[in-house]
C-alpha cells in the first residue's frame, strides 16, 4: 500500500446520488466496500453527497447484495447527479478518487 501524505488522506471524492430507495442501498454498499473510512454523508433533502477521504470504491456485487438483485453499474448513472474527485467505472465497479495511483 501507497504511504500518502495527511493533505492526500483528507481529500474527500465521491457520488452526489438522488435521494431515495436505490441511493440507500448504495450507501450501506459504500460504507461494505470502504471499511476503515469514515463516510461523510450529507443529506440535503433531495439528494445526498457521500464522500469519503483519497476516494471511494463501490463494487457491483456488494450493490446486488444489498438490493437483493442483479445490478449494473450502467444503473448509477440514473441515481447518480454528479460527484467529487475523479471517477473510473468498469462493468463490476466504480472508483472516486484523486490521484490514479492505486
Amino acid at each position: 500500500m501507497e504511504n500518502a501524505s495527511a493533505a492526500e488522506s483528507t481529500m474527500m471524492a465521491g457520488p452526489v446520488l438522488r435521494a431515495g430507495e436505490v441511493t440507500d442501498a448504495l450507501i450501506e454498499a459504500l460504507q461494505e466496500d470502504n471499511p476503515g473510512k469514515q463516510l461523510q454523508v450529507r443529506d440535503a433533502s433531495g439528494y445526498v453527497r457521500v464522500e469519503g477521504p483519497g476516494g471511494l470504491t463501490l463494487n457491483r456485487r456488494t450493490v446486488e447484495d444489498v438490493l437483493g438483485r442483479s445490478f449494473s453499474m450502467q444503473e448509477i448513472e440514473i441515481h447518480m447527479t454528479g460527484f467529487s474527485g475523479k471517477i473510473e467505472m468498469t462493468a463490476d465497479m466504480i472508483r472516486w478518487f484523486f490521484r490514479n495511483a492505486r
